[in-house]
């Protein structure tokens, strides 16, 4: 799946988005609760992140040009940064919101047709949420994994404050609408700080993860009963694509042609495992000791 097809989930956040700012600011206005105020705030950081994972998604579609020879994939970085500074933003608004609340006590109104709304709301947060998820791991799409951890935690969010707009009407103590309110900016802040760590990462060239490269090492062992080793292993993760290397030491007396029949074989075995990965190998004689020389970063 490319990430041409990749925007069309882009396009269903934003229309989620859309119903759900609606959604959401009907239940606010019906209710005056701040609580269902800071889930509406939270869908509206939601419209902008997908909008924003929108264009990057159509960015990181680019082909490599020669300003760009390995890809345009690292823009999914960005969004995802941007995604997570709105949702502090949306925190602070929230938190703030909540704490004139705290000072200023105001009854909660037509609770039943409100929550029945938010309910309605948090329905359409799941299901794409699911569906964001689940497209976004299968694709290794850090945009779509982001937004959809996002909209999930919309989620629990929405449940939080369904709980907590229901119990103010149970016991009319009116400060619970606030605090859950605080809470669910804390929780923001908490999902915020995850996704800019996780996009962080990746703009420093994390490596694979580890199941990844024990998968790459098991393939590189097969080769060891025709006299074959390799080292100096390195990988790199940008959103969609990945990278590897890897230097192949075969008998100095093999051919150019055998060795280099080898190294295609390994690379494409690799490349068959783990889609849009990009492997570069290194032929070396295994006999020289100059071989274990040069695989460090800044070669001397």
């Amino acid at each position: 799946m490319n990430n041409s097809s990749l925007s069309r989930f882009a396009w269903l956040s934003i229309l989620a988005a859309v119903l759900t700012i609606s959604l959401k600011s009907a239940a606010y206005f019906m209710t005056g609760s701040v609580g269902l105020l800071s889930d509406a705030l939270e869908s509206i950081v939601n419209l902008v992140a997908a909008v924003m994972a929108l264009f990057m998604l159509k960015l990181a579609e680019k082909p490599p040009d020669e300003d760009h020879v390995y890809g345009h994939t690292k823009a999914e970085y960005f969004s995802s940064i941007v995604e997570g500074i709105l949702i502090l933003i949306a925190a602070l608004s929230i938190g703030i919101t909540s704490v004139d609340r705290l000072m200023h006590p105001r009854p909660i109104e037509q609770v039943s047709m409100g929550l029945t709304v938010s309910i309605i709301a948090s329905l359409i947060n799941f299901g794409v949420a699911i569906t964001l998820l689940k497209i976004g791991k299968r694709t290794r799409s850090i945009i779509l994994e982001a937004d959809g951890h996002h909209l999930m935690t919309d989620v629990w969010t929405s449940v939080g404050v369904i709980v907590g707009v229901a119990l103010v009407s149970l016991t009319h103590i009116q400060m619970l609408d606030p605090i859950v309110a605080l809470l669910v900016a804390l929780n923001i802040v908490i999902t915020g700080f995850k996704i800019m760590k996780q996009s962080t990462l990746g703009l420093m060239d994390t490596s694979l993860a580890p199941e990844d490269i024990l998968k790459i090492k098991e393939v590189l062992s097969r080769y060891k009963n025709k006299g074959i080793s390799y080292h100096g292993l390195q990988s790199r993760q940008s959103a969609t694509r990945r990278f590897m290397s890897v230097h192949i030491l075969v008998p100095g007396s093999w051919t150019v042609q055998k060795g280099h029949n080898t190294l295609e074989e390994i690379e494409l075995t690799i490349g068959k495992m783990f889609p849009k990965m990009t492997v570069f190998t290194h032929l070396e004689p295994i006999e020289d000791p100059r071989s274990l020389e040069d695989i460090s970063l800044d070669r001397t």
